[in-house]
């Protein structure tokens, strides 16, 4: 496996909670700035230590960022990791077939 590849399913791999999926889309739909722990423990209404360890899970993945202000963490999706993890999934999607398909592939129209 290349680098590449390993990377890719360790980040999908921490997005395969549904916690963690759902803390993400917390994080993507906050403010630019980030969105403070505090604040996501009261929207996903989880407990703060379990919301620290999805956290870090994402972090450690990189996908997301922290900032800390005082004592306030703020949490920002890192979009250049979330847009380069969904490119990967498509790379090469219509060169993966037989030279003789004539049927173009569903990811560029073919539906």
């Amino acid at each position: 496996m290349t680098g590449q590849v390993e990377q890719a399913a360790e980040r999908l791999k921490a997005l395969g909670h549904p916690v963690r999926l759902s803390v993400l889309r917390c994080v993507v739909q906050g403010p630019e700035a980030g969105t403070p722990a505090g604040e996501l423990q009261v929207r996903l209404d989880i407990p703060a230590s379990t919301l620290s360890h999805h956290l870090a899970t994402l972090a450690d993945a990189g996908l997301v960022r922290v900032t800390r202000e005082g004592t306030t963490l703020r949490y920002r999706a890192d979009y250049g990791v979330l847009r380069a993890l969904t490119e990967y999934l498509w790379q090469d999607c219509c060169s993966g077939g037989t030279a003789l398909e004539s049927t173009p592939s569903p990811c560029c129209g073919g539906d």
